[in-house]
């Protein structure tokens, strides 16, 4: 081998060097990221793709199902009517931002009469209702009513002072005029520090076999830290049963209460 020989080889090993260097120093920061819970890998503390461990979302082979407890409509006066799901949620530090549903609505027998969609935010550790109103049925008489989620939730970790010191509560329930124009009255009071929005409060009233008899729905449109507001339902027509038990439900979105 000759000495010109031996130096271009010397000179080649340079520049693969060089270039093997700069390929490295270009490359380790794409190849040794930090784990994140938006990089579409199980990687870090996560239990799932981007879920799980540390990461917000959790893992929905991680949470219980929603359960839907019974779906029902209710008439308001003739060819109107409200629709109420009854569901419960397991998951004590779980809640769905928010989710895409639909109301069915299907007569004696069983033909088909219409549906209501919309989109709702499920709280955490409960049952709760979602609530439609004034449905127009036309001369239809809605006698099944069924209801699904039309997408895959997505369960979201809910920070753990809401979920213990959060407390909403409702007091001096009062039924008036029950054989006449019905008229539920309540004190709906925020005992915590929390400002919570758009609150949407759902009735439901009951016979003595605990049967829904009817639904009704009110709007706060901002519950105050330890503040207390009085709410109204009323009806147009009288309840073709006796109620006997009256259950009020507050449903906001639990990602959307702030502190003062």
């Amino acid at each position: 081998m000759t000495w010109a020989f031996k130096r271009q080889i010397f000179y080649v090993s340079i520049v693969l060097a060089f270039f093997l260097v700069l390929g490295f120093l270009v490359s380790y920061p794409y190849l040794n990221k930090p784990a994140t819970c938006s990089d579409k890998k199980q990687n870090g503390t996560e239990t799932g793709v981007d879920c799980g461990g540390s990461c917000q979302l959790a893992c929905i082979f991680e949470v219980d199902k929603l359960s839907v407890l019974w779906a029902r409509s209710f008439r308001v006066v003739p060819g109107r009517y409200n629709t109420v799901a009854y569901l419960e949620n397991q998951n004590i530090d779980t809640a769905i931002y928010k989710i895409k549903y639909k109301f069915r609505f299907a007569d004696a027998n069983n033909i088909y009469i219409g549906k209501r969609e919309g989109e709702v935010s499920i709280p955490p550790a409960g049952k709760f209702a979602i609530f439609e109103s004034a449905i127009d049925m036309g001369n239809s008489v809605p006698v099944y009513t069924s209801f699904e989620f039309t997408e895959v939730p997505t369960w979201v970790k809910v920070p753990s002072e809401k979920t213990s010191e959060l407390n909403i509560s409702v007091e001096d329930i009062k039924l008036e005029n029950e054989d006449t124009s019905p008229k539920l009255s309540a004190v709906i009071k925020n005992k915590s520090i929390f400002l919570v929005p758009d609150l949407n409060v759902v009735t439901i009233l009951y016979d003595n076999l605990g049967n829904a008899i009817s639904a009704s729905r009110t709007y706060i449109e901002l519950l105050k830290g330890e503040e207390s507001v009085n709410i109204n339902f009323t009806w147009p027509e009288a309840f073709d049963r006796k109620v006997i038990t009256k259950e009020i439900i507050p449903m906001y979105n639990i990602f959307d209460v702030k502190l003062k």
